[in-house]
């Protein structure tokens, strides 16, 4: 995936000559033959207003998209890739979580 911006906190030239650090904001477009939205990348924007239209001319140059979520990078919390092994198992004798543990009842259809 591309970034816009190497960092959050660098500084990003404005058309005035004066810089300033405008948030960084990630991307996720829901394509037309999709039905979630995708990550697609990161860029820097000043608010929501434009970080949507800025997403739109980078991301959606060829009308591939038909919705796009931008969502301020420090607003997204996410889980430790090192620790994936002891999050992501499933535990130990909760076999009813999963779908194989029941049976299907007799006489119901479609099921």
């Amino acid at each position: 995936m591309s970034t816009a911006s190497a960092s959050a906190s660098e500084p990003t030239p404005q058309p005035s000559g004066h810089t300033e650090t405008w948030p960084l904001w990630e991307v996720f477009v829901r394509s037309s033959r999709g039905l979630s939205h995708v990550h697609v990348g990161s860029l820097t924007a000043p608010d929501e207003i434009m970080a949507v239209r800025n997403a739109r001319d980078l991301y959606t140059r060829r009308n591939e998209g038909v919705s796009i979520w931008v969502v301020p990078s420090d607003a997204i919390t996410a889980s430790d890739p090192d620790a994936k092994g002891a999050f992501f198992e499933s535990p130990a004798g909760k076999n009813y979580r999963h779908a194989v543990y029941y049976t299907k009842s007799e006489g119901v259809k479609h099921l």
